[in-house]
């Protein structure tokens, strides 16, 4: 077995599970605790208590909002520094040239 692999109990939403990951168990455990954050805070804005499978589904597309957006918010700093980068580039080409 790959030395490297860790194993790493955690509970999210009350249940618990034995993670196996190549990863740094601390690692493991806060992205767990976001997860678990995550599903409480879904069920918080809920009016009744909904089963797991529904609390995950809601969580998980609250992450994948949160992961949309910082892409998208990453790609549009991406464009701006290019941007900047060329009109930069320009700058001192037009410099050189004099």
């Amino acid at each position: 077995m790959d030395n490297s692999e860790n194993f790493v109990k955690v509970t999210i939403y009350g249940q618990e599970y034995t993670i196996k990951a190549p990863a740094d168990a601390s690692y493991i455990k806060n992205i767990a605790e976001y997860v678990d954050e995550k599903m409480r805070e879904v069920q918080e804005e809920l009016a009744t208590p909904q089963v797991p499978a529904k609390v995950s589904i809601l969580a998980a597309m609250n992450i994948a909002d949160e992961l949309f957006a910082e892409k998208r918010d990453r790609d549009q700093i991406k464009g701006d520094v290019e941007n900047k980068v060329s009109s930069l580039i320009e700058i001192v080409e037009e410099a050189i040239q004099q």
